[in-house]
């Protein structure tokens, strides 16, 4: 895991739901897998974001989705 991706994944950390914490491993495990491999791209992220954005707390949410698109990913719909 790069710094950039170390920053992204205890950024995502703080944001998901109790009890949601292995999965969110498990789908920032994954990311960063096909990032490696060069698998990471915008056929992968449709599937990843509504993955990772069932199990944000609600009321971080728009945070997430900000940080999300800004950093690669696609608009976020609201």
């Amino acid at each position: 895991m790069n710094e950039g991706q170390k920053t992204f994944f205890d950024f995502i950390m703080d944001h998901v739901q109790n009890g949601k914490e292995e999965e969110a491993k498990t789908l920032l495990t994954e990311s960063f897998g096909k990032q490696a491999d060069g698998t990471f791209g915008p056929e992968y992220l449709k599937n990843f974001m509504p993955r990772l954005l069932a199990i944000i707390k609600h009321e971080k949410m728009e945070e997430v989705k900000n940080i999300m698109t800004k950093f690669g990913g696609p608009p976020v719909k609201k």
